[in-house]
């Protein structure tokens, strides 16, 4: 798929029956899992890519263009629509401006924008703040107006929940919707009553609405058929994937160090060299030189 052709994908995608369920993603090897596992989209994980690349918590530590390399090259190592976490814009809007200008070339198919201040923190975590709702107006009005190709879904976030209450929350997604979201996405909702007003009290809005599965995180936990049914028509499961990998390699370093051996995982449970190989697509890289050569000759 090209990359003018992703955000024609996830806007399909957004018109189809069905809830859209999208792992979360950090690097190109986890994004080439989720697309052999047969999902249509991932979402990058600013927190996952945090962690990943600079071994830090998501506290708004990472720069702009840290976060847009690695989007660049989970863009180019997949077929699918990729949504990206823009976070705040890191900035104001001049910022906002610089940032989704460079998430389109990038090849982004979506973006997540946010209303937090500078000194954000993970949606999850305690003692966050936010900007004045005019201002989050004007960051998403420079972000339409930055947009040169009209599929890229613009994904509006609002963290005001914990800090105004619910209510307020939702009269900011209502603000965020007029100011030229195509999506909006009310953060950690706490309770399943939570979940079905935000379903109720903007659905007029007539744009989808975006659930958040942080697992662990303060939102509780349901299925994608269950969204479905509440009403949610894109859930994301951000952390899964890096959650499961740290799970895992501690335990398998834990046995390595006590035993010095591999045997209680290799093979059944962990990759071959060919395996990785095979999820990577060695063989079509191999196959280019090969036929190269002959052409050559």
């Amino acid at each position: 798929m090209s990359g003018l052709d992703k955000p024609r994908r996830m806007r399909e995608l957004f018109a189809q029956p069905g809830i859209i369920v999208c792992p979360g993603v950090y690097d190109g090897l986890t994004v080439k899992l989720v697309e052999q596992a047969g999902f249509d989209v991932a979402v990058v994980s600013g927190a996952a890519v945090s962690a990943s690349l600079l071994g830090a918590p998501d506290l708004g530590v990472m720069s702009m263009t840290e976060l847009l390399q690695q989007v660049r090259n989970i863009v180019g190592a997949s077929d699918i629509p990729i949504i990206a976490d823009a976070e705040t814009g890191f900035g104001g809007v001049q910022n906002v401006v610089r940032t989704v200008r460079a998430l389109e070339q990038a090849g982004v198919a979506a973006y997540i924008l946010e209303d937090q201040t500078q000194n954000r923190k993970c949606g999850h975590f305690a003692d966050k703040s936010v900007i004045p709702t005019s201002e989050m107006v004007l960051k998403l009005k420079a972000a339409v107006k930055t947009r040169e190709n009209p599929d890229v879904v613009l994904i509006a976030r609002t963290d005001a929940l914990e800090i105004e209450g619910i209510d307020a929350a939702i009269a900011r997604a209502r603000a965020y919707a007029e100011a030229g979201a195509d999506c909006l996405f009310v953060e950690a909702p706490r309770t399943p009553e939570h979940m079905e007003y935000i379903i109720s009290s903007l659905k007029d809005t007539g744009l989808p609405l975006k659930a958040n599965m942080a697992e662990g995180g303060l939102t509780p936990m349901y299925s994608a058929a269950e969204l479905e049914k509440i009403g949610f028509k894109l859930v994301t499961y951000p952390g899964g994937c890096q959650k499961v990998v740290v799970k895992m390699v501690s335990a398998f370093l834990r046995s390595l160090k006590e035993t010095g051996s591999i045997d209680e995982f290799y093979p059944s449970k962990m990759a071959s060299l060919a395996e990785r190989s095979a999820v990577l697509g060695l063989t079509d890289y191999l196959q280019f030189e090969t036929d190269l050569l002959a052409e050559s000759s």
